[in-house]
């Protein structure tokens, strides 16, 4: 017997080694948790800046005032720089825990792979926006972001696969559920994200 728990330990300190030289690993939950509430309170802040604007249920046009729709794109990106603050702060605080480099080149890989696809819905997202069309912004968020999210699972945890698929699957019903956007957005980014992270907060510690 104690042999046998010593093959399972030398395979597990086996497997952790080669998952440290082919992946970043040090994906923080407390990340996704902060990320979860800012999204959260974010849809809030954008049901009260238009409350109608998520409402309508054509896709062509949906009226709103120039001044809402600044709001609305403010919101966005400063929704973003506090997501991509405090996963940047959680993720270090985890490879400093980890013992591991974070500038390494499996962070540099997960980078890219993450940036490519969620710079590209960016752009579209915006025209979707001043076109007229926001009723679209909210799936192609969830979509872009889902597959930025398969892309980079290649490099990180393969937890995030299956978090990327659920947000495509959100987007797409989003595609097809317009009026709901707004509230597929928030259980996508908001309601995913906490579960994610306490998942991972408990499976991994960090």
């Amino acid at each position: 017997m104690e042999d046998q728990n010593h093959y399972r330990e030398d395979i597990r300190a086996i497997r952790e080694i080669m998952q440290r030289s082919t992946r970043f690993i040090s994906l923080s939950g407390l990340s996704g948790i902060v990320a979860g509430l800012v999204a959260l309170i974010a849809a809030f802040l954008a049901w009260r800046i238009d409350p109608d604007l998520f409402r309508s249920i054509p896709l062509p046009a949906v009226g709103t005032s120039p001044a809402a729709l600044g709001q609305l794109v403010a919101l966005s990106i400063a929704t973003l720089l506090i997501a991509i603050s405090g996963a940047f702060v959680f993720t270090l605080r985890s490879a400093r825990k980890n013992r591991e480099y974070i500038w390494n080149v499996h962070f540099r890989q997960l980078l890219v792979q993450l940036a490519i696809p969620l710079l590209t819905g960016g752009v579209i997202c915006l025209y979707l926006a001043f076109a007229g069309l926001i009723n679209l912004v909210p799936p192609m968020m969830l979509i872009f972001y889902g597959l930025a999210l398969i892309g980079a699972s290649k490099y990180t945890l393969k937890d995030i696969f299956g978090l990327g698929v659920l947000e495509i699957g959100l987007g797409l019903t989003g595609l097809f559920l317009p009026a709901y956007g707004l509230w597929l957005w928030a259980t996508g980014f908001g309601l995913f994200h906490i579960v994610y992270g306490i998942r991972m907060y408990i499976n991994y510690g960090a």
